[in-house]
């Protein structure tokens, strides 16, 4: 792959796709970044191939899909900013084997999906989806049958990070007994305690709630199995991922009245505009509540989420900073006024170091820091050198077995 070459910040092009916030325009602007197309939608086939062709930099959300062939058919592409907690939607390895670090949001959106999570817990516990359909048809359903407070029942949160916390926190306020289980050991918020297992957590729990990631040991882990683990008459929370979730055993303990019913924010199968049917077995089940993949869909986590992305690209393209990147090596880096700043991303194979150093030493540059840091696949070299150092260093560091591409940061 050719090397590309740095460039004023007015010729670097940057895309953003799915209507992302104004704030990340702002930010852009602010960092000096003007040349912004922002789409309020996502693209697919040519159309997307096309966009990318000469983007520097791509901003999508959770719809549009950066394949490895994608990536490929984006000879100038540098880094790509996922504007959520997302990053399933971008092939995270191809990307690191073209030197592309992938950022994403992984904290700006946590209020906003513990809120919606309490927010269902009491429709659920009342039967309000029910209730608000009936009167919207003219039936008056005044009663208070099946209908509790969420004070003293007991939540089981099944993943416990940023978001499976917030919603302990919340929870607590409401008087409700937390328990919760994660494969990594975390340090309970609250009052709440941490269970070995799931086997041990659900029989417990009046209502469940899942915030685990999309990996291969979580999907489809809520099944018949689990489903029947669970307390007659609980409720079932799932905001996290779609696939973690086998529907139709959710259909199944629904109907058959083991659950008392159950939300879903996210789906296996998700329209791709909001103008194609949604379809799901769920559809027709009494006291289930439906939303469509809304979690961190409110004004101030998509601000913060502009902020926070956009950031972290422009910090990137100015500094060489990878602090988040969640498929590359991670390096914090300092800002040097009186250097040249290089970066060499390269293959990590045995004795690309050396022929870097070896490099150094023949163009006889003034090394004021250098950074180093490796993944499996892929190393990140970032070297300030002196002003007076030779142009040809960068030409050399091109030249070097296993480059991917080098780049003049200033």
């Amino acid at each position: 792959m050719n090397a590309q070459l740095s460039f004023p910040k007015e010729k670097i092009h940057v895309l953003l796709l799915e209507g992302i916030h104004d704030s990340a325009v702002e930010n852009f602007a602010r960092a000096g970044y003007e040349n912004v197309r922002r789409l309020s939608k996502s693209l697919v086939g040519e159309e997307l191939v096309d966009a990318l062709s000469s983007a520097h930099m791509v901003g999508v959300r959770s719809r549009t899909q950066l394949t490895e062939e994608v990536l490929a058919a984006a000879p100038r592409l540098m880094a790509v900013g996922c504007f959520c907690i997302g990053t399933n939607q971008v092939d995270l390895p191809a990307a690191a084997r073209q030197g592309i670090p992938v950022f994403n949001a992984p904290h700006s959106n946590t209020r906003s999906v513990a809120e919606l999570v309490l927010a269902e817990s009491v429709m659920l516990v009342r039967g309000l989806g029910d209730k608000n359909r009936a009167a919207h048809e003219g039936r008056w359903l005044k009663t208070a049958k099946g209908s509790h407070e969420l004070r003293g029942k007991t939540l089981g949160i099944v993943g416990y990070g940023h978001i499976g916390s917030q919603v302990s926190i919340l929870a607590e306020a409401f008087g409700m007994r937390v328990l919760f289980h994660d494969v990594v050991p975390k340090l309970p918020m609250g009052n709440a305690v941490s269970c070995a297992s799931l086997e041990e957590m659900l029989p417990q729990c009046d209502l469940v709630t899942l915030h685990v990631p999309q990996a291969p040991d979580t999907k489809e882990m809520i099944d018949s199995r689990r489903l029947a683990q669970m307390k007659p008459g609980a409720f079932l929370i799932n905001a996290s991922r779609g696939n973690v979730v086998v529907i139709d055993d959710l259909v199944d303990a629904l109907r058959s009245n083991h659950l008392g019913g159950a939300a879903i924010d996210v789906f296996p199968v998700e329209p791709k505009s909001p103008e194609d049917p949604f379809e799901s077995p769920l559809r027709d089940v009494p006291n289930v509540v439906l939303t469509p993949h809304i979690g961190g869909s409110t004004l101030e986590a998509q601000h913060n989420i502009g902020v926070e992305v956009a950031t972290k690209l422009t910090s990137y393209s100015d500094h060489g900073n990878t602090l988040g990147a969640v498929n590359f090596p991670n390096i914090s880096l300092p800002v040097k006024d009186q250097a040249h700043r290089i970066m060499n991303i390269h293959r990590n194979v045995p004795g690309v170091l050396s022929h870097i150093n070896q490099a150094i030493a023949e163009t006889d540059a003034n090394v004021i820091g250098q950074y180093l840091q490796t993944t499996s696949e892929v190393g990140y070299v970032v070297i300030d050198v002196d002003r007076e150092t030779s142009p040809a260093l960068k030409d050399r560091l091109e030249a070097v077995p296993g480059t991917i591409r080098s780049r003049i940061l200033y």
